[in-house]
């Protein structure tokens, strides 16, 4: 079976192009966007936000689950809170996590979603 990746014949559909462009992210949005997924790369972070998707946790729980030293939880925390993808709040002398907003949840949710869908086909 041979896999076209363009068409045998060129044509462009100015009505449908005008009508995305109209729509069509701009560049700093676009950026924005590929920077979440590059944060979300990391597999140490993609857990850090599964777990957050279950639970508030502090940095010391992070590190325990991760078994990682709290020093790389931190670093890993900082990342994803100047992204605004999680949130902090001290209470005493602990700092606990959580997600930021329900997108988060969702973003997370569909890929696995979605990983686990192609793993089934696979």
């Amino acid at each position: 079976m041979i896999e076209q990746d363009a068409c045998d014949t060129r044509y462009i559909d100015h009505e449908a192009v005008a009508a995305v462009l109209c729509s069509l992210l701009d560049r700093t949005a676009a950026e924005d966007i590929a920077y979440v997924f590059r944060l979300l790369a990391d597999p140490r972070r993609v857990l850090i936000i599964h777990a957050l998707s279950l639970a508030e946790l502090c940095n010391c729980d992070l590190a325990a689950i991760l078994g990682v030293s709290e020093s790389a939880v931190s670093h890993q925390m900082r990342e994803l809170r100047l992204m605004k993808l999680v949130t902090a709040e001290k209470r005493g002398r602990m700092v606990y996590y959580r997600l930021a907003d329900t997108h988060i949840r969702h973003i997370f949710e569909d890929t696995l979603r979605h990983v686990r869908e192609d793993a089934h086909v696979h």
